[in-house]
């Protein structure tokens, strides 16, 4: 498979994916600003679900701008990254339904460490195929996801023990890291 289509595939599918998350929004009940604020704790999710996965968005293309070589383990490995990210929708709704729960905030960490373990999964894959010079672009990334990983698994354990909010306040801090993609080695040209 050709780099283009492996991220044409993707870009699609995460454009469907938020959609799905914009048209889980409902509206507030009138044209007040009071019933806008009355839901404010489903925009909010829904503000935080769209940049993270608009982050992963960007960053899946950064990583994937330096590759040359698509292997087998790669397309499975994107396509776990995608049912991570897939399952934002779910884990939005049922958060901004139960802002407070713990089984809905854990759940909602637990996909974030699913989407960033699997970009894990991808990295490593994308490794496996390439050149030593498209490896350094590589593990870069794979530093950076490794510390997203235990800052999501930090987050679990305090929510769990101190607040189920503290999921999301933790994980969200964590996209900052993410905000601006890493800069790439300059690759020669083939």
């Amino acid at each position: 498979m050709t780099k283009n289509r492996f991220e044409a595939f993707t870009d699609a599918v995460v454009a469907i994916v938020l959609t799905v998350l914009v048209l889980d929004l409902d509206l507030p009940s009138t044209g007040s600003f009071q019933a806008l604020y009355a839901v404010r704790h489903e925009f909010l999710i829904y503000l935080v679900s769209f940049f993270s996965l608009a982050i992963y968005w960007n960053n899946h293309h950064q990583l994937l701008h330096g590759v040359k070589k698509i292997g087998g383990w790669t397309l499975w490995a994107n396509n776990l990254l995608i049912l991570a990210l897939s399952l934002f929708p779910f884990a939005t709704s049922w958060v901004s339904d139960f802002p407070s729960a713990l089984g809905a905030q854990v759940f909602y960490g637990g996909v974030i460490l699913l989407a960033d373990f699997t970009y894990f999964l991808l990295c490593w894959a994308l490794i496996a195929v390439n050149d030593r010079e498209v490896k350094e672009h590589i593990h870069a990334f794979m530093r950076k996801t490794g510390v997203t990983v235990a800052i999501n698994c930090l987050a679990l354990v305090i929510g769990w023990l101190i607040r189920p909010e503290l999921v999301i306040i933790i994980d969200g801090l964590s996209l900052l890291l993410w905000v601006v993609p890493y800069k790439s080695i300059k690759l020669k040209k083939s």
